[in-house]
């Protein structure tokens, strides 16, 4: 590639947020502060909170004898304008929240791998290459007797390792390369985490595009429009939609989350996992929480996006927009034939009405009294309802859910799995208070549980001695929330 290529490359990426954010001459302190506060704990903050803690370490940094005058306000605004942070209104919040921008991620993963570089060549690494490699060879070879050849020389290895497990030959990975091979997992998985924020900004701007292809288009009807009014969901269809919807059926497959549970299950077990960081091991313990809330924000994107873009169609919205958009060209036009014409120091005898708001003050309000609308007589006092004491403790205990049993159960099937859904407690203890059992397990996991963009089918035995079935959202219990589920079984039901 000749250098002018490259050149005009660099130099365009030298703009973006990324390749400025290094360059900075803060660079350092914007890193450790982002990184602390949204990369290594959570992922996304409500704007006061980001500012208040920003504002104490801004504090401390000033003790110290560093030059920050402005607030930890004007710097997340700068920081904003800046792209290296995002802000967003989730449905449903009181405020905007904050998460760092996918070259902001970049930066920080790049920089963390300069000060904790690779081996040159680590033999986890390579043998990961090696076996990709392998089945990619195997899975792509049209030869019938190549692949059973392959197949038959496996069975035989299988066999001979069976045999020799049986004679108490075990041969076990040692210590340091199970710890190699294990941190190379991590990296990978922090890795894939990573790309559903790629994955996002990538539906946000095929949105963006579609849109201004219908802008665009002039004629009444156009190809997004013929699509969109047949019913196919163009952002869902694309290359990217398609891509995370195998992803995600692949992570919330039951086989494929029951074999990872298993897997990390064993691996936490392990001897050899005591000389991990905490950090590591906290990764691995929330793999799979993490990787469903990831993929779980960008779904409801995907599902946001789609709906929004059909409302903008169906609604006929496009067609204010696309006249607005027309006569903005139009004013464009006009502009550009007069330019020659009159200058931009000329004296226009033009008046210009501007539009306006008629404001009022609180002050002018009038307050709604009830009393002006109450009743012409008193209120009467009614008889008392024909009921006694035990007739009302009958209805309490018919009624009652009995949260400090569920809550037991949901920790006793969370010993022995990392997480679990409210059919697998079902399954393990059935519904003794049929649908006040089910109702009471959803109330617990809206409070300590992952609601996830899915649904599951649940059954009890009612109290007529008929199964019954309904299908629910599908809400997951982690193994770290059994403080919140032990608090939640000390409350008298």
């Amino acid at each position: 590639m000749k250098p002018d290529k490259s050149l005009a490359t660099y130099r365009k990426m030298r703009q973006q947020p990324l390749w400025r954010l290094l360059a900075a001459a803060n660079g350092p302190t914007v890193l450790a502060l982002l990184q602390a506060h949204l990369y290594e704990g959570e992922r996304s903050l409500p704007a006061s909170i980001l500012h208040e803690r920003l504002e104490r370490e801004l504090e401390r940094l000033r003790n110290l004898g560093e030059d920050w005058p402005q607030t930890a306000q004007q710097y997340a605004a700068g920081w904003l304008a800046d792209g290296y942070l995002e802000r967003r209104f989730p449905p449903g919040s009181k405020e905007e929240e904050y998460e760092l921008a996918t070259s902001t991620v970049e930066a920080i993963r790049f920089v963390s791998g300069l000060a904790k570089p690779h081996s040159a060549a680590t033999e986890s690494r390579l043998g990961l290459v090696i076996d990709a490699l392998s089945k990619l060879s195997d899975d792509t070879d049209a030869d019938k007797a190549r692949r059973i050849a392959r197949l038959r020389a496996e069975q035989e290895r299988i066999e001979r390792e069976i045999a020799a497990i049986e004679h108490g030959k075990v041969q076990v990975l040692p210590e340091a390369a199970a710890l190699e091979r294990t941190r190379e997992i991590i990296a990978l998985a922090d890795n894939l985490a990573g790309d559903f924020r790629r994955v996002r900004d990538q539906f946000e701007q095929l949105n963006r595009e579609l849109r201004e292809r219908i802008m665009d288009n002039d004629g009444s009807r156009g190809e997004v429009l013929d699509s969109l009014f047949a019913g196919i969901d163009l952002i869902g269809e694309s290359e990217a939609g398609r891509t995370f919807s195998a992803f995600w059926r692949l992570l919330t497959d039951p086989v494929q989350s029951a074999t990872l549970e298993e897997a990390l299950d064993q691996l936490m077990s392990r001897e050899f996992m005591a000389a991990l960081a905490p950090a590591e091991r906290k990764f691995l313990l929330h793999l799979t929480r993490t990787l469903l809330e990831q993929g779980g924000i960008v779904h409801e994107v995907l599902q946001s996006f789609a709906r929004s873009l059909k409302h903008f169609v169906q609604s006929r919205e496009f067609m204010e927009q696309r006249r607005l958009t027309q006569l903005l060209r139009a004013a464009q036009r006009s502009a550009l034939a007069l330019k020659e014409e009159v200058k931009a120091t000329d004296t226009l005898n033009y008046t210009l009405a501007l539009t306006s708001s008629k404001l009022s003050s609180l002050s002018q309000w009038q307050l709604h009294d009830p009393a002006l609308q109450a009743l012409p007589r008193k209120m009467e006092e009614g008889a008392a309802a024909p009921i006694d004491l035990a007739s009302i403790g009958e209805l309490v205990a018919q009624s009652e859910i009995d949260f400090r049993t569920l809550a037991a159960n949901v920790q006793a099937v969370l010993a022995t799995h990392t997480q679990a859904t409210i059919a697998d407690v079902l399954a393990a203890f059935p519904a003794a208070q049929g649908l006040g059992s089910v109702i009471g397990l959803l109330s617990l996991g809206s409070r300590y549980g992952m609601v996830a963009p899915s649904s599951e089918t649940v059954s009890w035995l009612g109290g007529d001695n008929v199964q019954r079935k309904a299908t629910i959202q599908a809400i997951y219990f982690f193994k770290d929330q059994q403080d919140g589920l032990a608090r939640a079984g000390g409350v008298a039901s």
